[in-house]
């Protein structure tokens, strides 16, 4: 059962190109990461032995390091070691001693 071109051709007037939308926002601000505030480690997190500051959670490592009154958490990382060395640059940035 063949088909004409030209009913062909009408489906493909159906979808406007100018009508779809663009893959990503052009002028997008880029959001830099801000460490959360916790109020601890979470229960369900592992402590890394060998490192002060790492926590093992859902299989990656973190970093809780206390600054005054709370922990500051770090981001994600795949090794512990990074999670240690990004806790080691925020006591330095923080002046803490200890």
């Amino acid at each position: 059962m063949g088909y004409h071109r030209i009913f062909l051709l009408q489906e493909f007037v159906l979808v406007n190109p100018s009508l779809m939308k663009p893959l990503r926002q052009q002028n997008r601000q880029v959001i830099s990461y801000v460490p959360r505030v916790e109020p601890a480690p979470p229960d369900h997190a592992l402590k890394v032995e060998g490192f002060r500051d790492v926590w093992q959670l859902r299989g990656k490592y973190v970093a809780f390091v206390l600054i005054g009154e709370h922990f500051r958490r770090s981001p994600v990382f795949n090794v512990p070691e990074a999670a240690q060395r990004w806790a080691i640059q925020i006591r330095q940035d923080e002046d803490i001693l200890e």
